[in-house]
């Protein structure tokens, strides 16, 4: 393990100002002009930026309204929030701008990654009976931990990417060795920071090895195969890399084969979140 590192609690205590995407940031101060603006615009748009609708959610679950704990999902929280609270919260995200914005972690292919695994796992939750709505929240949320990790323990999140990229599919194994916790449980900390519902808290926090658990948690099962699957599309694996990697008993678990989960492959991500249009 490598010295002074910082252990999970004393990690989870640390100032944390998550960046967003700029072109997102833009595009949500101009709908957000309007007296009435869309709400459809506006959940699209939140949708598309895991520190947005973290910050959205954080927002939705905190003391004001008085619903800690069971806002689970970007349209809920936007019907809480009025407009001026929505263009605070975008106001005062910092932008992920250049190539250090967070370091050691291309933020492009970070984002691409988040909005792919969300969708992913919002696809296979409607074959399990899951909530589609939790399940892309924390599917868009899963990743922020190991932003966490780069920001605020640059040094040993730069010893693991020697031996992983940030986005490749072993990630959480070799960070688990080396630190004894992976991204998810960060990012299981950072939801409960927020006042998340205990729903996508727990799901985050057991996505590393969701049969360990002494009860089945659906939701983790569908982030972790969802994870392994855009983390394997961005180190674009071919068919037999895939077919070895495929996570088997969690499969079994939730009833799904690996032809099942492969057909829920997003086309295009942009063109799913109207992007594409708005651009």
């Amino acid at each position: 393990m490598a010295a002074h590192a910082l252990d999970l609690q004393t990690l989870l205590t640390q100032t944390l100002a998550l960046p967003a995407q700029p072109r997102i940031v833009a595009l949500l101060l101009r709908e957000l002009v309007p007296e009435q603006p869309s709400l459809r615009r506006l959940s699209q748009l939140f949708a598309a930026d895991p520190a947005l609708a973290a910050g959205l959610l954080a927002q939705a679950n905190g003391p004001v309204f008085g619903m800690a704990g069971r806002v689970t999902g970007i349209p809920e929280a936007l019907a809480l929030l009025a407009p001026a609270q929505l263009r605070q919260i975008v106001r005062g995200m910092p932008l992920g701008v250049g190539t250090h914005a967070v370091p050691g972690v291309a933020m492009p292919a970070f984002w691409r990654y988040s909005v792919d695994a969300a969708r992913v796992a919002r696809a296979l939750a409607g074959t399990v009976q899951a909530s589609p709505t939790a399940a892309y929240a924390a599917g868009l949320l899963h990743g922020l931990g190991e932003l966490a990790m780069h920001m605020i323990d640059p040094g040993r999140a730069a010893t693991i990417s020697e031996l992983v990229d940030p986005l490749d599919p072993r990630r959480a194994e070799v960070e688990m060795r080396l630190c004894g916790y992976a991204y998810s449980h960060v990012s299981a900390g950072l939801a409960r920071r927020w006042n998340l519902p205990p729903l996508l808290a727990d799901a985050l926090q057991h996505l590393h090895a969701p049969l360990a658990q002494p009860g089945f948690d659906p939701l983790a099962c569908v982030l972790h195969i969802a994870a392994w699957r855009a983390r394997s599309r961005e180190a674009q694996w071919g068919e037999r890399a895939l077919a070895v990697s495929f996570p088997g008993e969690v499969g079994v678990a939730l009833g799904l084969d690996i032809d099942m989960v492969l057909r829920q492959d997003p086309v295009d991500w942009m063109a799913d979140t109207g992007l594409d249009v708005l651009l």
